[in-house]
């Protein structure tokens, strides 16, 4: 395979003058340094902050003490990545050139199986070909493992989303075992289009697979990551301004995101047709232009509109996070209409139940049951579908004890000590 057939230029198949450098042109670079410091930090703050997956984590502690010493515990963790992921990769792109670094479109569809490029194989390549059987096994079976842990995190926390958040509005009398089947048949459709979508992962941006998650969250997330900060952290933001602000958000978002998909990223080989003006931009710059423009939109809305009393913002904004007033719900009228009416329709179950419990057994179909088998809630009793009892309402606790706050805090200067030193020596 000649590389003069395609005129490849030298500069697709050999790494960057400023490869090894963390801080890169903010015009020319492949990762700008304007876009690594603030539109990671932006996209970074979604995650961290917002994502249901880190949020249940930190909603599940036992005190505010226990949620910041986790965080502070995965901070360190993340020291590590530089280390198992990002050196290895370069060692895998050394060893490997003309696998890892292909460049040819039949030589990396030959090699990995797709034709824009082979560098998301280099962990794997590594980890098959210079360790031996025993660990070689091992190593993949911790791979899977932490795949199917990633995965199982994100499609438990979005059939929560969906059931808890749009389901029960749209049948509020929708019992336990609907929600529990509901939410199953939700997290297959999810795998669904993951698996209809992997072709799309593959082509674009030139199969890196690291640069399309950093591309679509720049383009979804910076509204979420502006609605929750000005939400906590300006008392005046309200639901007007936070709804159109994500509304605005993500139109912005796709009107950057489906032109690239369109008309895709391209390659090195084959650039990409896409407009100057809707491509051009980095897709981390772009991150920081519509956080801004969110920032903005929410703001605008939220001083047009009236605000929300402080009576309904006891504890929810940061201005008021010490308050011991009790805080009245905005949406509380909503949610104990649903509530009744998912007592009721209990209700109405357990009485015929009671009434036709040995006719409704011998009349239910073979698929019936297996769906009941599959989905869950099929066998339990009428006093298993009862809700639990309200627990009594306490005013929560956010005091921490004075030594494991100040050894927590230590730990989190620490941690942030060594990041910044190391981000420094190698950038």
């Amino acid at each position: 395979m000649d590389p003069q057939r395609y005129n490849i230029s030298p500069h697709c198949y050999t790494p960057r003058p400023d490869a090894f450098s963390l801080l890169r042109d903010s015009t020319t670079g492949d990762l700008p340094w304007p876009g690594v410091l603030f539109g990671i930090a932006i996209v970074g703050g979604w995650y961290w902050c917002t994502d249901q997956v880190i949020v249940q984590r930190c909603l599940a502690a036992r005190s505010l003490t226990h949620v910041k010493a986790g965080c502070i515990m995965c901070g360190y963790l993340k020291l590590l990545p530089m280390f198992l992921m990002v050196f290895p990769g370069m060692i895998s792109r050394v060893l490997y050139p003309d696998e890892v670094g292909c460049v040819v479109p039949e030589v990396c569809k030959q090699v990995c199986g797709t034709e824009v490029g082979c560098s998301n194989i280099a962990y794997p390549k590594l980890v098959v070909s210079v360790m031996p059987n025993g660990l070689r096994g091992l190593m993949l079976a911790v791979m899977l493992a932490a795949l199917m842990s990633s995965l199982s995190s994100i499609f438990n926390s979005s059939s929560t989303l969906f059931t808890m958040d749009i389901w029960t509005r749209i049948r509020p009398q929708a019992t336990e075992r609907e929600l529990i089947i509901v939410g199953r048949v939700w997290v297959l459709c999810i795998v669904a289009v993951s698996i209809c979508w992997i072709p799309v992962v593959q082509a674009a941006q030139s199969g890196q697979l690291f640069d399309y998650i950093q591309s679509v969250s720049s383009y979804l997330a910076p509204p979420i990551a502006s609605v929750f900060l000005l939400a906590v952290f300006v008392k005046r933001v309200n639901e007007t301004g936070a709804f159109w602000g994500l509304m605005g958000g993500l139109a912005m978002g796709l009107c950057r995101m489906l032109p690239e998909f369109w008309f895709g990223t391209g390659s090195c080989i084959f650039p990409s047709n896409c407009p100057f003006l809707v491509c051009g931009i980095h897709y981390l710059h772009f991150a920081i232009i519509l956080f801004f423009c969110t920032s903005v939109l929410v703001l605008v809305v939220s001083y047009c509109t009236e605000p929300i009393d402080d009576q309904h913002l006891h504890r929810l904004v940061f201005s008021l996070r010490h308050s011991k007033e009790e805080r009245e719900d905005l949406d509380w009228e909503q949610e104990e209409k649903g509530r009744r009416a998912r007592q009721e329709a209990q209700e109405r179950a357990r009485q015929r139940n009671n009434s036709d419990a040995v006719a409704e057994e011998e009349e239910k179909s073979g698929i019936r049951r297996l769906v009941g088998r599959l989905c869950g809630g099929g066998g339990g009793s009428s006093q298993d579908q009862e809700e639990a009892p309200e627990a009594a309402e306490q005013m929560p606790d956010i005091s921490e004890d004075p030594v494991w706050k100040y050894t927590v805090d230590a730990n989190a200067i620490i941690m942030m000590a060594v990041a910044v030193f190391m981000w420094g020596y190698y950038a």
